[in-house]
């Protein structure tokens, strides 16, 4: 029979054993969910905030964010100390949160952080309607602030398509309920995801879509797209009313932006005896190369009843 005093020697090893390996699969189980990075922070031109950057880097995933966060994001921060100062300070999110700790000299510094992802998140968001968020992607909801309460604002705006990726790009590029609604309220659907992503990336804006409305238009969301792209602002149909040229069809406006027909170009053809030429010819002299620099060499040399069908001719043979 064993002795008591051997079996309560093993009975501890075991147990002491049985510890350490919990703590091993504790420390394992924190490595996976956390990360360690790098932060920078500087001065922001915009009052109130100050321009913060996450870098963290691994075998599989890069990530380099920089954006100006209010400066109460950062609570128990001194930014007015002039002098070198040790820091430390927590930023929470819903999808975890960021320990930082390093330095900052009068305003500016940088230091490390360990991000712990917050265990309810991804079931929380899956109630939502928003799957597939993998460690990387709650990571980057992290560093977006892609709250549960932004999840739950955009999902009843009703918008088609908007699935995690779209949320996240939404939170990139800044497509929110106030946006969405403007959007609405000028007389757009504004309910497909990726046209809402496409607007601000081009800078189709509320006050954009009333100005084009309020001008006698209906355009669809692809065509305001293509007039931000092509720069046919409100600013150009004003310069271009100004020559004559009121309710020019909007197609028609993106191809003179495209042929560079401009008030400039249009001013002077009028002064050279052309007055109002129809739209589809300014952009067919604008892509033969009929000038005001060759129809003033023309005229020179005495062809000064050349109609603008003509002059166009003579370039596509090349008689100059």
């Amino acid at each position: 029979m064993e002795d008591p005093a051997d079996m309560n020697r093993r009975n501890a090893l075991i147990a002491y054993v049985l510890v350490g390996c919990t703590l091993l699969f504790a420390l394992i189980a924190r490595a996976a969910e956390s990360r360690t990075g790098s932060w920078t922070l500087t001065h922001s031109d915009e009052a109130g905030k100050v321009s913060f950057a996450i870098l963290y880097h691994s075998k599989h995933n890069n990530s380099n964010h920089q954006a100006d966060w209010p400066a109460s994001d950062f609570r128990g921060v001194d930014f007015a100390k002039a002098d070198k100062q040790d820091v430390r300070f927590t930023i929470t999110r819903d999808a975890g949160h960021f320990e930082c700790d390093g330095y900052l000299r009068s305003g500016e510094g940088a230091g490390i952080f360990h991000f712990t992802a917050e265990p309810g998140y991804v079931a929380q968001m899956s109630a939502l309607g928003f799957s597939g968020i993998d460690d990387d992607k709650q990571f980057s909801m992290a560093i977006m602030d892609v709250s549960l309460a932004f999840a739950k604002e955009m999902k009843s705006e009703n918008i088609q398509g908007l699935d995690t990726d779209k949320l996240i790009a939404f939170r990139i590029f800044n497509v929110n309920r106030e946006f969405v609604e403007a959007l609405r309220k000028a007389g757009l659907a504004a309910s497909d995801a990726d046209k809402l992503v496409a607007f601000r990336i081009h800078g189709v804006s509320p006050e954009m879509v009333s100005f084009v409305r309020q001008a006698g238009y209906q355009p669809d969301e692809d065509t305001l797209i293509a007039m931000r792209i092509h720069g046919v602002s409100p600013e150009y149909m004003q310069q271009l009313k100004s020559e004559g040229y009121d309710h020019v069809d909007l197609q028609k406006l993106i191809a003179f932006r495209i042929h560079g027909v401009s008030p400039d170009f249009i001013g002077k053809v009028q002064t050279l005896g052309y007055k109002h030429p129809e739209p589809d010819q300014l952009v067919t002299m604008r892509i033969h190369g009929v000038s005001p620099e060759f129809i003033s060499s023309m005229q020179a040399r005495g062809l000064k009843d050349l109609t603008i069908d003509r002059l166009v001719d003579l370039r596509i043979h090349g008689i100059d």
